[in-house]
């Protein structure tokens, strides 16, 4: 057994930031299932959001405004006090990032360059031309190395241990040994991501399978606002490769089959640069209503850099123009994109409040696993690395602040029996004769994509609820084709397909049970905000049964009254 003051899973902004902010002080220890420099956080292209002001468009930005546009982003189901907090950070968090190393892009004075994004009232995306994830992600490692974090490169979390409403560790799957390893911990934080792969076209990295908020489910803890599933619109037509919005940021148009910049048919005034939940369906009715171009793999629009010049194109966006060349033998410089959306964020996940905590003692959560709520019903473009920094930082100074008032006690035998629950799940899954978990996760995935989507019906839903019921009985009988433990990626999917399971489960129950249309959720039977009725949180946790129990809490509203989104 390996005990550390505080452990935290995942090695993408989130965790680092996080570790960066403890280690001097603490005993800490890092869990990620790939190295650091393969977490989804690298994928993230177009920016990270703070009203620095250097754009001169954009002189008159403020946090309050930023605070605003988040607000109306959501909407108004992001809690206003934890939005405001974040939205105050984002210039502190920025300059240290800067101070730290970060080849941020700039302007020619020098100052940190701004371009603007989908649902901002100010350019305040701050960027590293399109590899923005990149750049920070690396600068947090350099970090982490230079500050001799402990890090555990590709081990595997199998299971969360809270026993008596506290948090005493994890079991973990040494991928190289296959050695199953008690890690107990006097304070866990799940930095795990979202769960993208539980929907079958994603934008989403193959790990992220949203193990980690099934795992916190499993164990007792709240999940919020699963129901509310970020399309971006704008992805590579087959394999879903995110196309960034700093595409439209730039100045990039989105046309149909008859040549129309159809956007000013549906927003007039924001056009391309609407938030992503409203040109998201856009896009899908333009493609559902036959103004869509055909593709042997699917409908498409299209998306029109050319007019931007190529000495642009390759300044701002070298990352799409190698993308699209690489992955579908088109040059952006010459040619239009061919998107379609796709599943792209998770705003729902494990119920935290605006310092990371949870309703288990010694457990937190922060960034896309976890729902503060900063992004409510609908997340704007440049605010999910803002998420991940900010609350890294932020969980970091609530846990020092716990753990010098408190002495928290983990338990080993609790650990120790969750062990042989976990060894006895893998003999089970290792026995001959069973159906193969890439089956069931391809059903899943299918049924999500196909009636859990941008647009949803009473009908779909419901459909959707019995599928994912029968795969999850199905799943009792799934098994592996070697009993090794050592390198067994099918092992570790198996695994993780109970997980997603779960999180399916809790995102269909709350949008069938959810009777209004609030940003990501478009409800074509209850096509409206419904404020008097569902201006409320979801909350699903695992009752006796095993089953979904629903409940509501209130939204946090400080200053910003529900209004019409207009734009």
């Amino acid at each position: 057994m390996i005990t550390h003051d505080i452990l935290i899973v995942g090695g993408g902004l989130t965790g680092l930031r996080a570790a960066v902010g403890l280690c001097d002080k603490y005993n800490v220890g890092l869990i990620s299932k790939v190295y650091p420099l393969r977490s989804h956080s690298i994928a993230a292209q177009g920016g990270i959001n703070a009203s620095l002001a250097n754009n001169p468009e954009g002189r008159d930005d403020t946090w309050e405004k930023h605070t605003f546009d988040t607000v109306k982003g959501s909407d108004y189901l992001g809690d206003q006090n934890a939005i405001e907090i974040m939205c105050k950070e984002a210039p502190k968090i920025v300059y240290e990032m800067e101070h730290w190393g970060c080849p941020f892009s700039r302007f020619p004075d020098g100052t940190i360059a701004q371009r603007p994004f989908g649902g901002g009232g100010f350019p305040r995306t701050c960027f590293s031309t399109d590899i923005t994830g990149h750049s920070l992600l690396n600068t947090l490692y350099e970090r982490a190395v230079y500050k001799n974090v402990k890090i555990y490169p590709e081990w595997f979390v199998t299971g969360l241990c809270v026993e008596n409403g506290q948090c005493h560790g994890v079991i973990v799957l040494d991928i190289h040994s296959g050695e199953l390893i008690p890690v107990r911990a006097k304070v866990t934080v799940f930095g795990t991501g979202g769960y993208g792969r539980v929907y079958r076209n994603s934008t989403n990295a193959l790990i992220n399978t949203g193990s980690g908020i099934g795992m916190a489910y499993k164990a007792g803890v709240g999940l919020k606002d699963m129901e509310f599933v970020q399309f971006h619109p704008t992805t590579l037509i087959g394999t879903n490769i995110l196309m960034t919005e700093g595409c439209r940021g730039e100045g990039g148009y989105l046309f149909n089959n008859k040549g129309e910049r159809f956007m000013k048919s549906y927003v007039p005034t924001a056009m391309e640069l609407a938030p992503r939940d409203i040109v998201s369906r856009c896009i899908q009715t333009e493609i559902n209503e036959g103004r869509g171009f055909d593709h042997p793999l699917g409908k498409y629009i299209q998306l029109d850099l050319r007019h931007l010049g190529e000495k642009k194109i390759l300044e701002r966006l070298p990352g799409i123009h190698s993308i699209c060349i690489d992955f579908i033998g088109i040059d952006p410089v010459k040619e239009p994109i061919p998107i379609m959306p796709s599943q792209h964020y998770s705003m729902g996940g494990i119920d935290v409040n605006e310092k990371g905590a949870s309703e288990i003692k010694g457990f937190y959560a922060a960034g896309e696993c976890a729902c503060v709520s900063v992004h409510g019903a609908n997340r704007l473009g440049g605010n999910s690395l803002l998420d991940t920094i900010v609350f890294g930082k932020l969980t970091a100074q609530a846990i020092d602040k716990e753990l010098s008032e408190h002495d928290l006690k983990p338990e080993e035998n609790y650990l120790l029996k969750l062990e042989e629950n976990v060894e006895k799940k893998i003999n089970r899954l290792t026995k001959p004769g069973g159906e193969r978990p890439y089956k069931l996760a391809a059903d899943l995935g299918a049924v999500m994509s196909e009636k859990v989507g941008i647009f949803r019906t009473k009908d779909e839903l419901a459909q959707a609820l019995d599928e994912v019921t029968k795969i999850k009985e199905r799943y009792r009988n799934v098994s592996v084709s070697s009993t090794d433990k050592h390198m067994n990626y099918e092992l570790h999917n198996a695994l993780e397909l109970d997980y997603m399971l779960e999180v399916a489960h809790t995102i269909v129950l709350g949008a069938l049970l959810r009777e209004e249309s609030r940003g990501a959720h478009f409800r074509r039977d209850f096509d409206t905000r419904n404020d008097t009725n569902w201006l409320k949180h979801t909350i699903a946790k695992m009752g006796n049964d095993l089953e979904p129990v629903i409940s509501y809490k209130d939204v946090v509203i400080t200053r910003y009254q529900p209004m019409e989104r207009k734009y």
